[in-house]
C-alpha cells in the first residue's frame, strides 16, 4: 500500500529510532590483557577482527596490562569489566579480601607458562636446584615470580643461596643478556623470545617451566567483575564464546593470528610473535585436557589441589574456596568449546 509522501518522513524516523535502538542494545565491554599485545594475545584480538564479538552484541575494547597480577585489582575496582589475570593470584588476592567482586569464568592457560628462564653460561641448567647460589631478576607484577613461594618447595631449593633482585619488566631480558643476573622470572614465550632478540644464542638459554617440576597449578584465567557478571550473564558468556571461536582461529592460523597482533604494534616482528603465538598454543593452552574437555573449563580436583598446594606458602587463611574464585556457570555449552 503506497502511504504518500507524508509518510516518508514517518518512515525516515522509525528507522533512525531501530537504528539507535540497535546500537542502545549492543553491550560495550572493557577487557583487560595481562600484558603487551603479544602473540599469546591473538585469540582475543581475532574475536574482534572476525567479527566474533560483533556477532555477540558485544562493543569490546582491549587494553594492554601491566602483568598478570595487576590485572586482578583492575577488573575487581571496575575499571575494566572483564580481563586476563593469573588464577593463583586471583586465589591469595580473595583470600585476603573475599567481598572484593572479581571471579574466575574461564581458563586459558590449562597448563600455566611459568618458568624461571636462565643461561647455560651462567651456570643454570634444566634442574631447579641450579638456580642456587645464583641472582633471579623479578619483575614484582610478574605471574611468575608470584609462584616462588611455593616452587621453591616442591622443587627442593635452597633459597637461603638465591638472590632474589627487584628489576623492572623493561630491563628483564636485557640484564639477563648482559649477564646482570642469572636467571629471570617470567612466561617462558615471551622471556625466550625477547632473549633472543636481545641477541643470546638459542642453545644458551634454558627454561625451567615451574608445570614440568612439580609446579601443578593453573596458569591465566578470564576474570569478569561480579557485579558486571550479575547484570549482564548473557555479554559474559558471549565474550566466552567469541574469544574461544578466536583462539580456535589462531589455532588453525597462527599466522593470522600474529597478524592481529602486529596490527596493533607495527614495532613487533610477524615472524617472532606467530613462533610466540605457536608456543603458548602448544604448551599452555592446547593441552590434552582442553582437547578432551574443550577450552574454558576447570578439573574441579585440580583446582582444589592448586588450594591445598598453595596454603603454607602463601599463608592462605581459608577464607575462600574453589567456588569463590572460579564460576563455570557462564560457560558457552561443551561442543562450542572444542578446539581444532
Amino acid at each position: 500500500m503506497y502511504l504518500g509522501r507524508k509518510a516518508i518522513p514517518l518512515i525516515s524516523a522509525l528507522a533512525l529510532s531501530a537504528s539507535a535502538f540497535a546500537a542502545q542494545a549492543e553491550t560495550d565491554l572493557k577487557f583487560a590483557l595481562d600484558w603487551r599485545y603479544e602473540g599469546p594475545a591473538a585469540g582475543f584480538l581475532l574475536a574482534e577482527d572476525m567479527g566474533f564479538f560483533a556477532e555477540e552484541g558485544l562493543n569490546v575494547t582491549i587494553d594492554t596490562g601491566t602483568g598478570s597480577v595487576n590485572t586482578i585489582p583492575r577488573v575487581a575496582s571496575g575499571l575494566y569489566d572483564m580481563g586476563f589475570g593469573d588464577m593463583n593470584s586471583l586465589i591469595k588476592f580473595l583470600d585476603a579480601d573475599p567481598a572484593q567482586p572479581v571471579t574466575g569464568v574461564a581458563m586459558v592457560y590449562d597448563k600455566p607458562t611459568f618458568a624461571i628462564v636462565g643461561r647455560k653460561s651462567l651456570g643454570i641448567t634444566e634442574d631447579p636446584k641450579s638456580v642456587e647460589g645464583k641472582t633471579l631478576g623479578a619483575p614484582p607484577p610478574d605471574g611468575a615470580f608470584a609462584q616462588w613461594p611455593i616452587f621453591q618447595e616442591v622443587a627442593g631449593i635452597d633459597t637461603s643461596t638465591v638472590t632474589v633482585e627487584s628489576i623492572g619488566f623493561p630491563v628483564r631480558e636485557p640484564m639477563l643478556a648482559n649477564g646482570d643476573v642469572d636467571g629471570v622470572f617470567g612466561f617462558a614465550f615471551s622471556v625466550i623470545l625477547n632473549l633472543k632478540a636481545q641477541g643470546t644464542p638459542e642453545e644458551d638459554i634454558v627454561n625451567i617451566l615451574m608445570a614440568d617440576h612439580g609446579l601443578e597449578l593453573y596458569g591465566n584465567a578470564i576474570l569478569a567483575n561480579e557485579t558486571f557478571a550479575a547484570e549482564n550473564p548473557e555479554a559474559v558468556t558471549g565474550f566466552l564464546r567469541a574469544v574461544i571461536k578466536g583462539f580456535a582461529a589462531a589455532i588453525e592460523d597462527p599466522a593470522a593470528g600474529a597478524a592481529a597482533v602486529v596490527a596493533r604494534d607495527a614495532t613487533l616482528d610477524p615472524a617472532v610473535e606467530e613462533e610466540r603465538l605457536q608456543m603458548a598454543i602448544d604448551m599452555n593452552i592446547n593441552t590434552p585436557w582442553a582437547q578432551e574437555n574443550g577450552m574454558g573449563g576447570i578439573d574441579a580436583a585440580r583446582l582444589d589441589a592448586s588450594f591445598e598446594a598453595l596454603k603454607a606458602p602463601m599463608g592462605l587463611t581459608g577464607a575462600v574456596g574453589p567456588a569463590d574464585v572460579f564460576d563455570s556457570s557462564f560457560l558457552p555449552a561443551a561442543e562450542e568449546r572444542m578446539l581444532p
